[in-house]
């Protein structure tokens, strides 16, 4: 029966859904696949490489900080963007797990950042997994990014000010396409990313199975692709201006629930 009806929102999807509201078609689908998200092998195969020993110092990822305490995952993952001491550097999940990639285990910064981000055909990255496993941990928590430290509350300012900055050919700017509620692009809804309902649906769905992909996307590569479509550089993983965006989505969807991972078209 799922299989049938997967295939008939697919069918719709493809013809353009004319009569049919995708955003309901689509929720009918996610209702029907309950608790049967794909990402379950995902967060599996995270969990495994977390207990994995890898790297010239062949040592887990047990011994990783992120926040509250060595090896502590559960409800981690809400408080991210956040300040680390260590680093004196305001880090999202995906550069927290680089950092300690290359500190605890020893691997190369280079062979570890290569390719965050699986491509269509691909299978997942580790990086796509690790994250993937650690939104799970969190599944039901409070959103709550740390807002402490002056550099977080900097970081938050400075996503504001690239959230609403135009550039490119098409003088584009995240706000663009996320300052105003039930818009949508072709068949894809277009979340306020400005109000808190908007922030805190969008921020706590991610990580997500994308279905038209086969593949679990993370807000790190979200945040990517939006600047692919805004033709825009390309965004780096962990770099300033992909964590000041996050902590500004992040801070707006405080309150909200964690969800993720969540499926998505």
């Amino acid at each position: 029966m799922k299989t049938v009806f997967f295939w008939s929102v697919c069918l719709a999807l493809s013809l353009g859904a004319a009569r049919v509201p995708a955003d309901g078609v689509f929720d009918q689908y996610r209702d029907l696949m309950g608790d049967d998200n794909p990402a379950v092998f995902v967060i599996d195969e995270g969990e495994e490489l977390w207990f994995t020993a890898q790297g010239p110092k062949s040592a887990t990822l047990e011994a990783c900080d992120l926040g509250l305490g060595s090896g502590v995952t559960a409800g981690a993952y809400v408080r991210f963007p956040r300040y680390f001491a260590d680093t004196n550097e305001v880090m999202d999940v995906e550069a927290r797990l680089v950092h300690c990639m290359t500190t605890i285990q020893g691997r190369d910064l280079e062979s570890v950042t290569a390719k965050p981000y699986s491509l269509r055909g691909d299978l997942g990255t580790e990086i796509e997994a690790l994250v993937t496993w650690l939104a799970a941990e969190s599944e039901g928590e409070t959103i709550a990014p740390e807002q402490t430290h002056a550099a977080e509350r900097e970081m938050y300012v400075l996503g504001e000010e690239i959230f609403f900055y135009r550039a490119g050919p098409h003088d584009f700017s995240c706000a663009t396409c996320h300052e105003q509620s039930e818009m949508r692009i072709r068949l894809q809804s277009l979340p306020d990313l400005t109000s808190h309902a908007g922030a805190a649906n969008a921020w706590g769905s991610w990580p997500a199975y994308r279905i038209s992909q086969g593949l679990v996307r993370t807000m790190g590569w979200r945040m990517r692709d939006c600047f692919r479509q805004q033709r825009w550089p390309e965004l780096q993983m962990g770099s300033t201006t992909s964590i000041a965006l996050q902590t500004y989505m992040a801070v707006n969807a405080a309150g909200g629930v964690m969800s993720a991972p969540g499926l998505k078209r």
